[in-house]
């Protein structure tokens, strides 16, 4: 979700996402905002900043949501009166703008269709033309992300149905966007007509159907019967009803975002019919094949760049091991803006185990570089533990361009 302030680039030395969105609909309507919660927290990784949930029993629509962590924001006191048949649920990084309340999603509206609420991931990059016009008619918006601009321009939209008015808006929507709706009686999920983002459904074995960005929530809620929202498509879940509708704006093919496989996505998720994990050891044996070293061993930088490390020592025969050890506990907000002070927070969140470097020569895997901040001090740290030669080493491919599809990279690096 895009919003109209200035970009904080200087927060961390790789590209982070900024969200993950999640539906639920079941007949039993009993665990329906329980069901989001544990969803959210399996999609945790997509964003630390707000979490928030909608649900709807029929008649009436409740939200809570705040700033923090998914364990943060809710539990069981703030979770009791969200009952309902149908729920919606975010967790947010915000990737230009401040991480503030008002920005937290989903966002909720009623509107002459009946209530509204809306949760997305993605970025419009015609956002700031959409919400100038909406200002001149005469609406008022109270936040800065373009999730609230796309949720009145549903709001003001013809059709007899959330579908349609979808259909209908979709064409105005220029940008990325995985996003899901909650209507009175239904949730409505619907993918940009490229597929930049990822997005799923599975089916509730006790009833019921959920809609995850990640594969790894639905397996997490037990789903079964998991298939991509294709790109383009609009899937509306009632209860054990599930209807699809492709709209005439959906690409063949698609192009989506090679971060999800490189960084974002958890290892244990699927997306374009892949293995997230798999996907990254193949880029670790592609790397050493076209960059093989004459290495002691390979340590990878942990987390996501583990599955590279390994296909890089299975195919080059080159052992594997642990040397870089993180302190899980410092997340992406203790990242401070300014060059020295991203400097020293790269030793705060990896330690080196000076065993595993002294006296060897050192292959170190990262998931991808961009910058190269983070790239430096770790070599720094690997010489100062007495490596003998240290080579760094991309399982992506370099990072040339801009990316303004809801990336904290809207600039070139």
């Amino acid at each position: 979700m895009n919003t109209f302030e200035t970009a904080h680039m200087d927060r961390d030395d790789r590209p982070i996402e900024e969200c993950g969105v999640i539906g639920v609909s079941s007949p039993a309507g009993e665990q329906t905002a329980q069901l989001a919660f544990f969803g959210l927290f399996a999609l945790q990784h997509r964003g630390q900043e707000a979490a928030g949930i909608a649900v709807s029993d029929g008649h009436r629509a409740r939200m809570h949501k705040d700033t923090g962590l998914v364990t943060h924001v809710f539990d069981a006191a703030s979770l009791a009166p969200l009952a309902g048949y149908h729920a919606i649920g975010h967790t947010r990084y915000s990737t230009i703008g401040a991480s503030s309340a008002q920005n937290a999603q989903p966002f909720l509206l009623e509107t002459m269709h009946g209530t509204l609420a809306l949760a997305h991931n993605g970025s419009l990059i015609n956002a700031a033309e959409l919400r100038e016009e909406l200002l001149q008619r005469g609406f008022g918006l109270t936040a800065t992300s373009d999730t609230e601009v796309m949720a009145l321009m549903l709001a003001a939209a013809s059709g007899k149905s959330w579908e349609d008015r979808l259909e209908r808006t979709m064409p105005s929507w220029k940008g990325a966007y995985s996003l899901v709706l909650l209507g009175v009686d239904s949730v409505v999920a619907v993918r940009d007509p490229w597929g930049y983002r990822p997005l799923s459904v599975g089916r509730l074995v006790e009833g019921g159907y959920v809609i995850a960005s990640e594969t790894c929530a639905l397996q997490t809620l037990g789903c079964v019967e998991i298939s991509e929202i294709a790109p383009g498509e609009i899937v509306t879940i009632r209860g054990d009803e599930i209807t699809r509708r492709r709209t005439p704006q959906a690409v063949t093919g698609g192009a989506h975002c090679s971060f999800e496989f490189v960084y974002f996505s958890r290892p244990d998720s699927e997306w374009d019919g892949r293995s997230v994990h798999a996907v990254r050891q193949r880029l670790g044996e592609r790397l050493a094949i076209e960059a093989g070293v004459d290495a002691d061993v390979v340590i990878p930088v942990p987390d996501s760049s583990i599955p590279a490390a390994i296909g890089y020592s299975r195919q080059s025969g080159i052992a594997f091991n642990d040397g870089l050890i993180k302190n899980r506990y410092i997340g992406r907000t203790f990242i401070m803006p300014g060059q020295a002070i991203r400097k020293k927070s790269v030793r705060q969140k990896l330690n080196v185990m000076g065993l595993e470097f002294k006296d060897k020569n050192v292959l170190i895997v990262d998931d991808s570089i961009v910058r190269g901040t983070t790239s430096r001090e770790i070599v720094q740290m690997a010489r100062d533990a007495g490596a003998r030669r240290v080579y760094m080493a991309s399982a992506a491919p370099p990072v040339r361009f801009p990316n303004v599809y809801g990336i904290d990279m809207p600039t070139p690096t």
